[in-house]
């Protein structure tokens, strides 16, 4: 666990999408690993609080989770769970349904609890549950950016300006930042970007930034398969050298 820190709090970075499938989560594994490679103290929070999937992805074995906070008032610096990649994890718990409907008091206390620890870490990334379920909401209202990610997948465009147009209408968000995954060129990530951030200005006034398109590559399956990051599997793998381009942008966020 990191020592306390009393310099800048960290920065608070949700990634989201409006559709499920899109590889939301690992693209934030593979970034918390990548800003953990240059030196920085990295927080990931499983956001997706009653369908956990981090865990998984990067082959842990889970004893403690968040519930634990929610539930029986631990303290979360306890909770945190050190990954080999680099970073620190924040698990949650799988098959719990309640634990995706907090009530406001169980959202505010948790978000009180993590802001108590915000010091310890540069950053804090929370990757939420996809759609715009009450958790997705609250967690992407607490933080200080907001990444959605999309594919070209017509039907992931569509929910990722419902995501953004529900943020913005709700807790009057008016910058993010898109990321593009999945695509068989720079220029369909760059066409997919155009038209989301075109149609987000023109009707929501927000602004948009294209942190990067992530292409379709063979090496993020075979990543998965063996639970192991892929920028850290594969690090000369063109998807692994445009999420690090991504992690030079946030650190200039």
């Amino acid at each position: 666990m990191p020592k306390q820190h009393r310099g800048p709090r960290a920065q608070k970075i949700c990634i989201s999408s409006g559709k499920g499938g899109v590889g939301k989560t690992s693209f934030a594994v593979n970034l918390a690993t990548s800003l953990a490679g240059k030196q920085k103290r990295v927080l990931l929070i499983d956001g997706d609080l009653g369908l956990a999937n981090v865990d998984v992805l990067l082959g842990l074995n889970v004893r403690h989770t968040v519930r634990e906070n929610i539930e029986e008032g631990r303290e979360l610096a306890g909770l945190l769970l050190p990954v080999p990649a680099g970073f620190h994890l924040l698990p949650a718990t799988s098959g719990v349904p309640e634990m995706a409907n907090l009530s406001f008091e169980e959202q505010r206390e948790l978000t009180e609890a993590l802001d108590a620890i915000m010091d310890r870490f540069d950053f804090v990334l929370i990757d939420t549950a996809a759609g715009i379920g009450d958790s997705v909401l609250w967690f992407n209202a607490w933080a200080d950016t907001n990444v959605v990610i999309a594919s070209p997948d017509p039907t992931s465009m569509a929910d990722a300006y419902a995501l953004i147009k529900v943020l913005v209408a709700r807790h009057q968000k008016k910058t993010f930042h898109l990321v593009t995954n999945s695509v068989t060129s720079r220029k369909e990530g760059e066409e997919i970007f155009a038209g989301l951030s075109g149609v987000a200005a023109k009707f929501l006034r927000v602004t948009a930034n294209h942190l990067g398109a992530l292409p379709h590559d063979a090496t993020v399956v075979r990543a998965i398969r063996s639970r192991r990051p892929f920028v850290l599997e594969a690090p000369a793998s063109k998807v692994s050298l445009a999420v690090m381009q991504i992690a030079d942008k946030i650190l200039t966020l």
